[in-house]
């Protein structure tokens, strides 16, 4: 049986560095990944997210920005603990993405378990300012991460299809040589 895998960009667009998922799905587009991988942007879309995530996948990929402390640019993957069945999940917000509440809802929604998860997060620079609504465009540092999370991503993917339980390695050293404890949140 083949390994079915979801690469998911999620984040707005509107709001400076937390495009960084729709970013790197849009640069997939100039360097695809293997015609086996489902490759989507979700963009700040929870509920279609969290019934994509119930269609059958062994692991899913999410590539987002997230807070964790490190310099701007920085990639990191992490793995987070995954609700069980019996953690009720509120609906998503429709102008944000709570990725720890779409996996809430995920798990609340389907009858198997989710498929494992991975985040291949960014350290953002840029924030838009809590007054604001809108803050296009991403910064420079995390524009330059883009082409590092896609060259992550090719490495990544052949790996999680030949093992959807491996560890894949991230490509430079200053990124997590293994997987980052859960907990982190985007911005």
């Amino acid at each position: 049986m083949r390994t079915r895998l979801l690469v998911a960009g999620v984040g707005n667009i509107f709001l400076a560095d937390d495009a960084f998922g729709p970013e790197v799905i849009r640069a997939l587009d100039r360097r695809p990944l293997p015609p086996e991988v489902r490759v989507r942007d979700f963009g700040i879309r929870g509920l279609d997210l969290a019934y994509a995530l119930l269609d059958g996948y062994d692991t899913a990929v999410l590539v987002d920005a997230a807070v964790r402390g490190h310099e701007p640019g920085t990639l990191s993957l992490i793995e987070p603990d995954l609700p069980g069945r019996a953690t009720a999940g509120a609906p998503p917000e429709a102008h944000g993405m709570d990725p720890a509440k779409v996996l809430a809802l995920a798990a609340h929604l389907g009858d198997e378990p989710l498929p494992r998860v991975l985040v291949l997060a960014c350290e953002p620079e840029l924030r838009a300012p809590a007054d604001e609504d809108i803050a296009p465009g991403i910064s420079a540092t995390v524009r330059e991460a883009v082409g590092r999370a896609v060259a992550a991503l090719h490495a990544m993917v052949p790996v999680l299809l030949a093992d959807p339980a491996a560890t894949p390695p991230l490509s430079r050293p200053d990124e997590s040589p293994a997987l980052s404890p859960p907990g982190c949140r985007a911005p």
